[in-house]
């Protein structure tokens, strides 16, 4: 996956493998020593139910960033 600056990811549709639309991309979570990666923070779509997807305690589901599969006009994560 060639390199996306951060600031071109914030507001970014956010779709399951399965088509389903999840949301939109509110924040990445990553480990400050390190640098690496861990959470997207995706605010769901109105529409989207609970999908049975962890949630962060303001309601943002919480996927792992292991399991994004493609970033271009919008991001595609494994479901």
């Amino acid at each position: 996956m060639p390199d996306i600056l951060a600031e071109n990811l914030s507001g970014k549709t956010v779709m399951g493998s399965d088509g389903v639309e999840l949301g939109t991309l509110y924040n990445i979570t990553m480990d400050l020593e390190s640098g690496e990666l861990h959470d997207l923070l995706i605010d769901p779509a109105p529409e989207t139910g609970d999908l049975g997807m962890a949630r962060d305690e303001e309601g943002h589901f919480r996927v792992p960033i292991g399991l994004v599969q493609s970033v271009s006009d919008h991001m595609i994560i494994e479901r």
